[in-house]
């Protein structure tokens, strides 16, 4: 099922290089001519929410209309996707999407939309790096120490998570599937409290924001053991990846823009430009830094690719933890 939502999706996407050319009274230079829409499934505040913030402003000033960002949260995300997809495709109405789309289709199982055939992919904006950290007292200081102690203490090491089906969650099931460890999974509401009982030595292990923890670690109140992306971030240039440990491991929250199927291929080409010169942009590139992210820069076929891709990763995962939403 999965492979064959994939193949649609990335149809969708390389809609925009192989669509007939729309007219260009209809969608060409005069578009838009009103408002757009940014919904986005998440409260306001965060990285993700303050993405769209940046991205709304950016668009603005290119493309002489305003962008209003509009928070829809619940459902993981799932009332603000849900609300896009039932959207007029002509423009007006935008989705700011993030990992949580690629991790509740497998997550949920009686969703009103499939993501990958009812949404057309435009650009990804950002990556939100995770960190694997743990309190100072902690006796691990290194990833092999950490998966040497969970093996000789089974059950024993607790792992936080902001909640279930988060990517720190999904990405600290990851963790243990490929590490063959058994460490008992903790559940908050949030990254605030998580780290408020990490800090407070009450759970030992977690995975989080690079943009929540880096303080902390900095000040010394937390230990980060490792980054989950590809490369060494500039911000943390001295703490390895879980990769140099674990080969091929990768994880991040990420952001990006999506709009409704069947939005025509000259609008979204428009969108692409646009946002791929705002993450070329020194200023919005500083801002992007600002909020402990990367930028992420794609087209509409390689960033649909991407979330195929993320989809099938996660749903791996998620089968195999036993994952369900809270």
């Amino acid at each position: 099922m999965i492979r064959i939502r994939r193949r649609h999706f990335l149809q969708i996407a390389a809609g925009a290089a192989t669509s007939p050319i729309i007219s260009h009274l209809a969608f060409g230079q005069t578009w838009p001519v009103r408002p757009v829409r940014i919904i986005i499934g998440t409260p306001p505040g965060g990285p993700i929410d303050m993405s769209a913030r940046l991205m709304g402003q950016w668009l603005s000033e290119r493309l002489g209309q305003t962008f209003v960002v509009e928070n829809r949260p619940g459902a993981g995300g799932n009332i603000g996707t849900e609300a896009v997809v039932r959207s007029a495709p002509d423009g007006y109405t935008l989705l700011l999407t993030a990992a949580s789309a690629a991790i509740n289709a497998t997550l949920f199982d009686k969703l009103s939309f499939d993501f990958l055939r009812d949404m057309a992919p435009i650009a990804s904006v950002n990556r939100i790096p995770l960190a694997l950290i743990v309190h100072p007292a902690f006796p691990a200081k290194s990833v092999l120490e950490l998966i040497a102690h969970a093996k000789a203490n089974p059950g024993k090491v607790n792992m936080a998570s902001p909640g279930n089906g988060t990517a720190p969650h999904v990405a600290s099931e990851l963790f243990k599937m490929l590490a063959g460890v058994d460490m008992v999974p903790v559940p908050y509401r949030g990254s605030g409290p998580m780290l408020t009982d990490l800090l407070g030595a009450h759970v030992q292990v977690a995975f989080d924001s690079v943009a929540s923890s880096i303080e902390h670690v900095r000040a010394g109140k937390l230990r980060a053991l490792a980054v989950a992306t590809e490369q060494r971030l500039d911000v943390m240039p001295d703490i390895p990846t879980l990769s140099d440990t674990i080969s091929g491991f990768e994880a991040s929250g990420w952001c990006g823009i999506c709009a409704p199927r069947n939005t025509p291929a000259e609008i979204v080409d428009r969108l692409n430009a646009e946002i791929n010169a705002g993450l070329a942009d020194p200023k919005v590139k500083a801002r992007l830094a600002d909020l402990g992210t990367t930028p992420f820069v794609s087209s509409p076929e390689a960033f649909g690719k991407f979330i195929a891709n993320e989809t099938e990763k996660w749903a791996k995962v998620i089968r195999f933890a036993k994952i369900q939403p809270d």
